[in-house]
C-alpha cells in the first residue's frame, strides 16, 4: 500500500545523506508519495525524479539573530507539507535537529496523523550524545518518536549506553542499489587516469576528521615508490585541504588524483583494485560497502558496525585504528595476488547482494512503515 512519506536529511555526501536520499528515489519508484526536506538539494537527488517532491528549507536572515534558525523553518515546512499532504510517515535522518523539528512540526497541528520515525546514523548518538548541551535534548527526540532505527547494531547498543534508552531499537542496515553499484570492465574509465597495469586504489569520504583521510598517504607512502600506484581521493570536507597540503609537503601530489563531488562514483569504484578507509568510527560504514558491491576489495579500521559489513579476510582485511603499516602490508597483498583479488572481490559482491540490497532494505523500512501506520496516533 502506497504512502505518503516525508524525508529530512542532511544534504551533504556523508552516508546519512546519501542513504535518506536514495531511499527516497526506491519509495518514489515504488509508488510512494515522497516529500524531501533539506536546506540545499541532496548529492544524490541531481535531478527532477517523478514521485519526489524537494521541499528547500530557506532561513531568512535578521540582524537579531547571531546563527539563523534553519530548525524552526525545517518544522515550520514540515507543518505546512503535513498539512497540506496528511502524510502518514516523517522519516527523518540524523537525530539533531531533525527528530526535534518533526516532534514540532507535529506540535503544531493537534490531531495529525503523522507518526515519526527517526533513523540513527553515528556522530549524532557517538558525539553529539556525550555532549551535555545536546544529550537531554537528543534523549527527548528518541522518545518522541514512534520509531527508532538504527543503521548498525553496534550502534544501536551504543544508543542503549548514551542515553539509557530502553525503548525499541529497530536494527535496518543500510543499502546498496546493485543496478548501479556492480562489477563491471570500462578500461576507458581507468585508462582515464592511470593507464593499464598501475595499481589504482580508491578512497571516498566527507573528509571530516574522524575519516582520518590522510592516513591513505601513509599507506600509499609505505607501498613505495616502486608500486607506482594512484589514489583517487572522491567527496570533499573541512579536511581535504589539510590531505592536499600533505600531499604536496610529502612530494605526492603526482600520485593523487582530488576528485571532489561526483554525481556517479560506481564506475570509478568499480576501476579500483581497493579501497581504503582508514577512520576512527564508523556507525556502519556505507562507502566500504559501495566498494564491495563494485567487487574491489576493502582495507579498513577495525571500528564501530565495520565488521558487520566487512568480513575480515574473506571482503577485505581489518587493521586497529592508525595501524597504516598493516594497511600498506595488506594492500601490498591484495596488489600482487590476483587470485586473492579475485577471491574477496567475489565474496564481497555476494554479500552486498545477499545482506545489503536495495530489495531487502526497501522491504524492511515498508514493513516498519505499515507497523507504525497500524498502530496508530
Amino acid at each position: 500500500m502506497a504512502s505518503r512519506v516525508g524525508i529530512a536529511c542532511y544534504p551533504t555526501y556523508g552516508g546519512s545523506g546519501v542513504v535518506a536520499t536514495e531511499l527516497g528515489l526506491a519509495l518514489a519508484d515504488r509508488g510512494h508519495d515522497v516529500h524531501l526536506f533539506s536546506y540545499a538539494r541532496p548529492t544524490r537527488l541531481a535531478a527532477w525524479h517523478e514521485g519526489i517532491e524537494f521541499h528547500n528549507v530557506t532561513v531568512s536572515s535578521y540582524p537579531l539573530f547571531r546563527f539563523p534558525p534553519y530548525d524552526l523553518a525545517l518544522a515550520s515546512s514540515m507543518r505546512e507539507v503535513m498539512a497540506e499532504k496528511c502524510l502518514d510517515i516523517l522519516h527523518v535522518h540524523y537525530a539533531v535537529p531533525h527528530a526535534l523539528c518533526a516532534y514540532l512540526a507535529r506540535q503544531m497541528l493537534p490531531g495529525a496523523p503523522t507518526r515519526i520515525v527517526t533513523t540513527l546514523h553515528g556522530t549524532d548518538i557517538t558525539i553529539l550524545g556525550r555532549d551535555p548541551s545536546y544529550r537531554e535534548v537528543i534523549r527527548f527526540g528518541l522518545l518522541q518518536s514512534d520509531a527508532v532505527i538504527s543503521v548498525s547494531q553496534w550502534l544501536a547498543d551504543q544508543t542503549r549506553e548514551v542515553f539509557d534508552y530502553d525503548g525499541p531499537i529497530d536494527v535496518v542496515p543500510n543499502f546498496v542499489d546493485g543496478s548501479r553499484f556492480r562489477p563491471r570492465s570500462d578500461p576507458g574509465v581507468r585508462e582515464s587516469f592511470c593507464g593499464v597495469g598501475r595499481p589504482l586504489l580508491v578512497h571516498t569520504s566527507n573528509f571530516r576528521p574522524l575519516k582520518r583521510a590522510v592516513e591513505t598517504l601513509d599507506v600509499l607512502e609505505l607501498l613505495g615508490p616502486e608500486s607506482d600506484a594512484l589514489l583517487l581521493l572522491i567527496g570533499d570536507g573541512p579536511d581535504l585541504s589539510h590531505v592536499r597540503d600533505e600531499a604536496g609537503r610529502r612530494g605526492l601530489l603526482d600520485r593523487v588524483r582530488f576528485l571532489g563531488e561526483i554525481e556517479e562514483v560506481a564506475p570509478l569504484l568499480a576501476a579500483a583494485d581497493v579501497a581504503l578507509f582508514p577512520s576512527e568510527s564508523e556507525s556502519f560504514g556505507l562507502a566500504a560497502l559501495e566498494a564491495t558491491a563494485c567487487g574491489i576489495p576493502v582495507v579498513a579500521s577495525n571500528v564501530g558496525g565495520v565488521p558487520e559489513v566487512l568480513t575480515d579476510g574473506v571482503t577485505g582485511f581489518l587493521h586497529d585504528v592508525g595501524d597504516t603499516e598493516a594497511m600498506a602490508a595488506s594492500v601490498t597483498r591484495l596488489l600482487t595476488d590476483v587470485d586473492l583479488r579475485q577471491r574477496m572481490s567475489e565474496a564481497g559482491v555476494e554479500r552486498a547482494r545477499s545482506e545489503f540490497s536495495l530489495t531487502r532494505v526497501l522491504a524492511l523500512h515498508e514493513e516498519l512503515y505499515a507497523r507504525v501506520i497500524a498502530n496508530g496516533p
